[in-house]
């Protein structure tokens, strides 16, 4: 599953101790106690992070994920270096400080010290970190899983049914609980309408890797095989104004962007992706990705098509369905 469900969970999860330290950080600036030197937004709460295992990094993705435990309660750190932004680089080249490292004829590397605006870290931490969330961000083998119309209902569905996926955090959202000020666009409408905002592995520095999430006013549609041609008005809002709202907030046309659902999908509650086409996004993949344009087609052209088709997605090792379908000797 992607990480942005649990990351969201952790909004709805925080632990109140950790939540009332970031309120008192806050307060404590906002009524002129906050000292000097100190972060207008937030104390350093991983001050005190113990650092038990590290579940996995990427030199690629330049980024790390670190099991400890904070506040006395597990919790999972997410370090991920920001892009570096075209805007930033007079700024970048004119206050870094160069260490040569080798020279050879016409070919020199350095290790460039960056002025620490320009060195940032997106952090995200997850606590309380279950168990189900160590294992989603540890590194582990992936096996290409085969469902058919009928594994759906005899397997996946009541796997499903039986777990406990909290999608509190998403209801938090279209009630207007929690991310208020993160929404980039509004449909209220119960039957067709949807927020659009930010997926938390966007940090909204800019378009070159532009993540947004739009998700349904409806909540009784949990994925790709619960859609029928009833929820084509639905679909297609979200296509024509999202795509909209794109245009108008970040000036990227619809040539220009990636709209697409994810099968599985990474919390239980139909939500669609919005992308930068060139980003390679986590979960992009034609193994994953289903084209939003392709399923209003698809639908179009066959009610059922959701319900029948044989749909391909991959599953980690530890998942807890793909037990049921090596139970059921379907993988």
């Amino acid at each position: 599953m992607a990480d942005s469900a649990a990351k969201r969970e952790a909004d709805s999860a925080g632990t109140d101790e950790l939540a009332q330290r970031v309120k008192r950080a806050k307060a404590d600036n906002e009524n002129g106690g906050g000292g000097a030197g100190k972060d207008p937004e937030c104390e350093n709460i991983l001050s005190e992070f113990k650092t038990s295992a590290v579940l996995s990094d990427s030199a690629r993705e330049k980024n790390i994920f670190i099991r400890g435990k904070l506040a006395g309660q597990e919790a999972v750190v997410i370090l991920e270096k920001t892009p570096i932004r075209e805007d930033s680089l007079a700024e970048l080249f004119s206050g870094s400080r160069l260490k040569l490292e080798m020279r050879n004829d016409i070919y020199s590397t350095y290790r460039l010290q960056a002025p620490p605006q320009l060195n940032e870290i997106k952090t995200t931490v997850v606590c309380p970190a279950t168990e189900k969330h160590v294992k989603k961000y540890q590194r582990q083998e992936s096996f290409l899983v085969e469902e058919t119309g009928e594994d759906y209902q005899s397997i996946t569905l009541p796997y499903i049914q039986k777990q406990s996926f909290s999608v509190q955090w998403v209801h938090n959202i279209l009630e207007k609980k929690a991310e208020v000020e993160r929404i980039v666009f509004e449909d209220p409408d119960p039957k067709v309408g949807f927020v659009l905002l930010p997926d938390f592995k966007w940090d909204q520095k800019q378009v070159d890797d532009l993540y947004l999430i739009a998700i349904a006013q409806q909540r009784d549609i949990r994925s790709l095989r619960d859609l029928t041609p009833e929820h084509l008005p639905l679909l297609q809002n979200v296509f024509q104004k999202g795509k909209e709202a794109v245009l108008q907030r970040y000036k990227l046309p619809a040539s220009k962007l990636r709209v697409y659902l994810h099968y599985q999908p990474s919390y239980y509650h139909l939500h669609v992706h919005f992308t930068k086409l060139g980003y390679e996004a986590p979960g992009c993949g034609v193994e994953r990705a289903h084209l939003l344009a392709d399923v209003i087609q698809n639908l179009q052209s066959d009610p059922r098509y959701y319900k029948t088709r044989t749909l391909y997605f991959p599953l980690r090792a530890d998942d807890g369905l793909l037990g049921k379908f090596k139970e059921a000797e379907r993988l």
